[in-house]
């Protein structure tokens, strides 16, 4: 098979969550398990560090990649969803995988996979260890798909692992209170191994306590000893911070390539992760963190946080998608100067509709489009449930054409906003 080929057959013949759903989410390792001893166990050819979490974890492993690569490592991502190139979720040093190593896997293996019977997220976990181990990384950053103790990526025995935060989202999977989803997250926590906690919740904080504890796991919380003062927006769309830890400044005028405001709380999760790191004798330089959060963009190619897509009119878009992700949003919006806000939404039909459509302004013009994929919510029903909570706009039929009549209808000093949905950005980058 060729490159666009095995694509077809990934897309086809693979339970892909991205397309379907639930039904794609196998509850066990089993899956991987095979997967993995097929290919003699490739994930433990080189170092792994663990990240999971609701929000903010694509953006903690890129900033970590992003400064290990600055220390002069050879360092492998693995990341999800991707937004225009499948390739996108596995990377090294931020180029991704050849298209030719993709098709050679797939083929070498068919037969085997159709054994397995593989998840769509389990192959491409197989297709990304395989590959770090025979270009022989010496670090990979490896992001959980949903949860974490049923995730496929949770066979690998990290020097460290990492739980952003704990929101709402998959509740259908990972239960429907803070402590369920907690639990589920915490599954990454492993035997001696630290666990850096970014935000320290009240309602999950017990249970990752009790789990580090069961684990003899030394567990800290990021927010305790890490704060951020004096941060502000650059003109050349960056995020300046000052960085204290127990309230001595340890780094003034950080600048992050990342400029959203919520990006403080990854920047604090980041630093307390290297300091441990450095700990276990990582090689960590105080220059490459500066160098590394300030060019994250460039070193690995992230895409969809709070990125700027023209400035005329000012047209924004982000992949915050669920309750906590949606109000970070909304923050980063109210502190964007703008007359009227123009919000192109689309959103997943598995989601907790309502429950974010309560949050968005009444005030705003609304654009209600369905993201190309099959659990797009249908535009007219996205907007039948935005109009009981208020908000008005018109129906497109795609994201395209509802990003251009947002734009062609915004005046000079408006903002036109892109977002509800991964699926929705990746259309428009």
């Amino acid at each position: 098979m060729n490159y666009n080929q095995t694509l077809e057959y990934l897309y086809a013949e693979v339970p892909m969550f991205h397309n379907i759903g639930i039904t794609a989410y196998k509850a066990n390792l089993n899956n991987t398990i095979a997967l993995c001893n097929l290919l003699d166990l490739p994930y433990k050819s080189f170092k792994t560090i663990h990240v999971a979490g609701t929000n903010g974890k694509g953006s903690v492993s890129h900033f970590l990649a992003s400064v290990l690569q600055e220390n002069g490592l050879k360092v492998g991502l693995y990341t999800s969803p991707h937004l225009k190139d499948f390739r996108e979720r596995i990377k090294i040093n931020g180029k991704m995988i050849p298209k030719s190593f993709v098709a050679n896997f797939i083929s070498k293996y068919q037969r085997d996979f159709d054994n397995i019977k593989p998840s769509f997220f389990e192959m491409t976990v197989g297709l990304a260890f395989q590959y770090f181990k025979e270009k022989e990384v010496d670090i990979a950053v490896i992001e959980t798909g949903l949860g974490g103790r049923l995730d496929a990526t949770n066979i690998i025995e990290p020097l460290i692992s990492i739980i952003t935060n704990i929101g709402y989202d998959h509740t259908a999977l990972l239960g429907n209170t803070i402590e369920k989803i907690a639990f589920e997250k915490a599954g990454i926590i492993k035997k001696n191994i630290p666990i850096v906690i970014g935000e320290n919740n009240p309602m999950s904080k017990p249970v990752f306590i009790e789990k580090a504890k069961e684990c003899q796991a030394d567990i800290y919380f990021a927010d305790k000893e890490y704060k951020i003062k004096n941060n502000k927006s650059l003109l050349n769309n960056k995020l300046s911070v000052d960085v204290f830890q127990n309230n001595k400044l340890v780094y003034s005028d950080l600048q992050s390539g990342l400029s959203a405001q919520y990006q403080k709380k990854n920047i604090i999760t980041v630093l307390k992760s290297l300091e441990i790191l450095r700990s276990l004798k990582i090689k960590i330089t105080k220059d490459s963190i500066f160098r590394g959060i300030d060019k994250v963009i460039d070193n690995t190619g992230l895409n969809g946080r709070w990125q700027i897509l023209s400035t005329n009119p000012l047209t924004i878009c982000d992949t915050g998608h669920n309750e906590d992700g949606i109000k970070e949003v909304l923050v980063q919006i109210k502190h964007t100067p703008h007359n009227k806000l123009h919000f192109v939404i689309g959103m997943v039909n598995d989601k907790d509709i309502e429950s974010i459509i309560k949050l968005l302004p009444r005030n705003a013009i609304y654009y209600f489009c369905k993201a190309n994929i099959p659990r797009g919510l249908d535009q007219d029903k996205l907007k039948f449930i935005a109009n009981k909570a208020g908000l008005n706009g018109s129906t497109y039929s795609s994201v395209k054409e509802a990003m251009i009549d947002a734009q062609s209808k915004a005046e000079k000093d408006d903002l036109v906003f892109i977002g509800g949905s991964t699926f929705v950005v990746a259309e428009i980058i």
